[in-house]
């Protein structure tokens, strides 16, 4: 019942994915579109959703490795390759519990690039070493800057619970991101990922450009993946999940919509499949709850329990206005909006007169995973 295919589950690294010879859902089409204009933009998506791997094709696209794009989109979108430098920041790469991780996590990614760049690591802050790494950078290449950062608002969220260090990361972000704007002569292309856009952090107060695309429309898929990809990339892994669980191709293509579809990411969006989720579906040859075997999210935890949150209050769709569920602050008391940003609840429908969404749980997944897991983990604390 085995099928030759290789899934890239946990890989985020794009030349890794491409050179093992993966399946890949062709996203590159997106990236023709963003570097249309010079803009910073900023994306949130749900935990294991794809940022990271959609990050680093944008890195393999930047640095000029065409050979990866080879069959893709992009081929045929990109007549001029140009490889520029690039600097990329992954603060997945700890557990922040407090500021001093943080700067040991910026000042471990500085050294790496200031090593390559040959510029002399001096105990400066790490805005300053940040500032001049860029200029240095642009000096020896003779090419503008690419900034790449993957989940900036990890250390905030590891933190929501202990408002002193909180406001201490924040103050260091508030300068490290700060950079961008001044540095912005040097800078060819900024992209920032994480789950939400926390207000009042540099990145956002000062770059009034900066796009949100978040919940545009252009956009809604650039993460997960659609019933149209879904039936055009994996038709064999369908038809070995269903020939396993004894259904026909039709019933399982049902039973995947019902458990890991319903993401919607604009007020027009297409089904956006948790395509996590998917591909445990097809490696395992069973249904199962696999957004949630990687670990209930604390941040959620604790703020919830700190609410004394009432779940009978997602029992039906909930009315929200839309500038309450595009940003959030740390003393915020109400969590329907990081509920929807983490992917626990997805946009049901929109009313334009009152410029309201209609939020929801996306798919039975997400239901049984927030009755089940989440909620049950409140009450342990």
């Amino acid at each position: 019942m085995s099928i030759n295919r290789k899934l890239p589950i946990g890989i985020q690294d794009f030349e890794k994915l491409r050179t093992g010879d993966n399946i890949y859902v062709d996203k590159t089409m997106y990236i023709h579109k963003l570097v249309q204009s010079d803009a910073p933009y900023f994306l949130g998506r749900p935990r294991r959703f794809g940022k990271s791997l959609f990050l680093s094709t944008l890195k393999a696209y930047f640095l000029g490795k065409k050979e990866l794009f080879e069959g893709l989109a992009m081929a045929g979108l990109e007549k001029d390759w140009v490889e520029y430098p690039v600097i990329y920041i992954d603060f997945n790469k700890a557990v922040y519990t407090n500021v001093k991780t943080l700067n040991v996590v910026l000042d471990s990614i500085l050294s790496d690039y200031e090593k390559e760049w040959e510029v002399e690591t001096i105990a400066d802050e790490l805005s300053v070493r940040f500032d001049r790494l860029i200029k240095r950078a642009y000096e020896m290449t003779g090419h503008k800057v690419v900034i790449l950062v993957d989940e900036y608002d990890k250390p905030l969220l590891g933190t929501m619970d202990k408002l002193d260090v909180n406001d201490e990361i924040r103050t260091v972000l508030k300068g490290f991101y700060g950079v961008l704007k001044n540095a912005d002569a040097y800078l060819h292309f900024v992209f920032l990922t994480g789950v939400t856009k926390f207000s009042k952090v540099s990145i956002f107060s000062d770059l009034n450009q900066l796009q949100d695309i978040s919940m545009n429309e252009k956009y809604a898929g650039i993460c997960g993946i659609s019933k149209d990809e879904l039936v055009r990339n994996f038709q064999p892994e369908i038809a070995n999940l269903a020939k396993k669980q004894k259904l026909t191709y039709d019933e399982t293509l049902a039973e995947l919509k019902k458990r890991y579809d319903g993401y919607h990411f604009a007020r027009e969006s297409e089904d956006i499949y948790n395509p996590f989720s998917l591909l445990n579906t097809f490696e395992r040859l069973d249904f199962g709850h696999y957004w949630y075997e990687t670990g209930t999210p604390t941040f959620l935890v604790k703020m919830l329990k700190n609410m004394d949150f009432d779940v009978k209050t997602m029992e039906n769709d909930i009315q929200f206005p839309l500038r309450s569920i595009t940003d959030y602050q740390i003393d915020y008391k109400e969590p329907v909006p990081l509920l929807y940003q983490s992917g626990y609840l997805t946009i049901k429908d929109y009313d334009r007169q009152l410029d309201e969404y209609c939020l929801g749980y996306p798919n039975e997944e997400v239901k049984y995973g927030f009755m089940y897991n989440l909620m049950p983990a409140t009450k342990q604390l």
